[in-house]
């Protein structure tokens, strides 16, 4: 019976994984090296080695209600994409109200985890780890999670820039950024258009001479601020829209949403477009960059081919002279250095774990890894959903398939992401973000069911169809259900405009009768399309579902 868990991180995975033990009646410790909790959104003004680092400007790219915790929503005043120092607030908060912080042992390390020598017995783990003064201790544990994320080892390939030995001027990783102090009045060339390349190539625009910014395949680039002012997550990121993904071919929807983006700025034109489709990788999240590119600051380069000095030249023949800083963009490695090498199953170019969270070669499920996954969403509520599964596994409430069969799972999701997605080896997984929750919830048991809230919770029902899919639908029932997951559902909305609410102006004028009109058909339309489904798969179903509703009618 697992009752100790070691939780290695106290980030934003951390912290779930805590609260998911402690619901469930274990007793979790938390060893977090650093002197705060936070892990990644912990802005420290020098980068510490291995340990995340950020940017003093960073705010982040997905808006609250999409991030909230699934029984702790974030404070309504709070602004919809938060700095680095609000998400800290949070988190803070998070910790102080479900009491976490006494669970936390920080600047203590782990050095080391292996098989106890009765682990095909007892399941249990040795955790070695080291105090901030150096000394070492050992632990025993049932189960372990590992939470350290996958953005501290930065990627440096300066072995694919011949001549980077020869440049006059300073570079470094994107990692090491903080701001643009030391870029007033420079020719700066960024290489990678990420999320970070595209921010510290906005930002630093500001203050350079002229920046460049090198890609080798191009990106999508996709705004925050979408259709009405509404956060483009909350407006797209809905049931609605995960079905029609089931319904229509993935060409369709590449070409509407290709179609969409170059509307607003065409990729063509921008020099932008990239070599694969839409749904293909995760899109880039800038509003700036556009702007910058249209009034000059930002200069699209293709690939770097050499340096040469304070020269840079490009694979298209052409180059820039001059150049005082190279920022590398160039993503992450990944690694478990504490983790021994029989818990890491490779299958591509990743480490291969079942559902993304276990390692299918285990003989007992007493390690997981939580947070370690890539999708455009939220990656707290992910690793929350993620943790409360673990937490069950480690309570023996729900069991896992055979070795088998989880690494032949494992190899298949390997195959799908292969097929479907562009992965690599500094990007080997990419998931669905709906169908994945949903997924994971189904292992639970907290999965919303549309069908039943049709007929029981009409109101509801068109809430979780039409609007965005946040963490609170899976507390609505099952294990961990919160009471007020309901409220949390019907006030998202009034928490996203009430920081906007800072001056008094007329009353927002009201939704048009026919636009009213065209989302009831459409949602009886839907409805009904999923009773039919429903009735030709399993007659049985409905009239069942009928019965226990209205027992003295049928």
């Amino acid at each position: 019976m697992v009752h100790r868990v070691a939780v290695i991180g106290a980030g934003p995975c951390g912290l779930s994984s805590m609260k998911a033990c402690l619901d469930e009646g274990m007793l979790p410790t938390c060893f977090e090296s650093s002197d705060d909790l936070g892990g990644l959104w912990r802005f420290k003004e020098v980068s510490e080695p291995d340990r995340a680092s950020i940017y003093r400007s960073l705010t982040i790219n997905i808006s609250k209600e999409m991030m909230s915790y699934s029984d702790f929503p974030i404070p309504a005043d709070y602004p919809n994409y938060m700095r680095h120092s609000k998400i800290m607030q949070y988190f803070r908060m998070y910790a102080e109200h479900f009491k976490l912080l006494q669970h936390i042992r920080f600047q203590t390390s782990v050095q080391n985890i292996k098989q106890r020598p009765d682990f095909p017995r007892s399941g249990q783990w040795e955790v070695v780890t080291q105090s901030r003064d150096g000394e070492q201790e050992r632990h025993v544990f049932d189960a372990v999670i590992c939470c350290s994320g996958h953005y501290t080892y930065p990627n440096l390939p300066l072995k694919d820039f011949p001549g980077i030995d020869t440049f006059e001027g300073k570079y470094s990783h994107s990692w090491d950024y903080k701001g643009p102090e030391d870029m007033h009045g420079k020719r700066v060339v960024v290489i990678g258009i990420g999320n970070s390349g595209s921010d510290i190539a906005v930002e630093s625009s500001r203050v350079a001479e002229q920046v460049y910014m090198s890609t080798r395949r191009g990106a999508w680039i996709i705004r925050q601020v979408s259709d009405n002012g509404l956060p483009v997550d909350m407006k797209y990121s809905t049931r609605f829209v995960h079905i029609l993904f089931q319904l229509l071919p993935i060409s369709f929807l590449n070409w509407l949403c290709e179609k969409k983006l170059n509307a607003m700025y065409d990729h063509t034109m921008y020099a932008l477009k990239p070599k694969h489709r839409f749904f293909s990788q995760i899109p880039v999240v800038n509003d700036d960059l556009p702007f910058k590119i249209l009034s000059g600051s930002v200069i699209l380069k293709p690939n770097v081919k050499e340096i040469r000095g304070s020269t840079v030249v490009f694979e298209d023949g052409s180059a820039v002279e001059n150049v005082n800083r190279i920022v590398f963009a160039t993503g992450y490695n990944y690694d478990f250095p504490y983790m021994p090498s029989s818990a890491v199953y490779k299958s591509g170019h990743r480490v291969g774990l079942y559902k993304h969270i276990f390692p299918p070669n285990q003989e007992h499920p007493t390690l997981a890894v939580v947070g370690f996954i890539h999708t455009f969403g939220a990656i707290m509520v992910q690793a929350e959903m993620q943790a409360r599964w673990v937490a069950r596994v480690f309570k023996g409430y729900k069991k896992l398939p055979s070795n088998r069969a989880m690494i032949k799972a494992v190899d298949k999701d390997t195959k799908d992401m292969e097929n479907n997605y562009n992965v690599s080896k500094l990007t080997p997984l990419h998931v669905d973000f709906v169908s994945y929750m949903d997924d994971i919830a189904g292992e639970i048991g907290v999965r919303p069911s549309l069908l039943w809230l049709f007929f029981t919770d009409y109101l509801l029902f068109k809430r979780i169809l039409w609007g965005p899919v946040t963490a609170y639908q899976y507390r609505l029932r099952g294990p961990g259900k919160w009471e007020g997951a309901r409220r949390a559902i019907f006030t998202q909305f009034d928490r996203m405009f009430q920081p906007l609410k800072t001056r008094k102006v007329g009353n927002a004028e009201e939704a048009s009768v026919a636009g009213r009109l065209i989302k009831l058909s459409l949602t009886l339309v839907a409805g009904g399309a999923a009773v039919y489904y429903v009735h030709v798969r399993n007659p049985t179903t409905i009239p069942t579902l009928l019965s226990n509703l209205f027992p003295q009618i049928v």
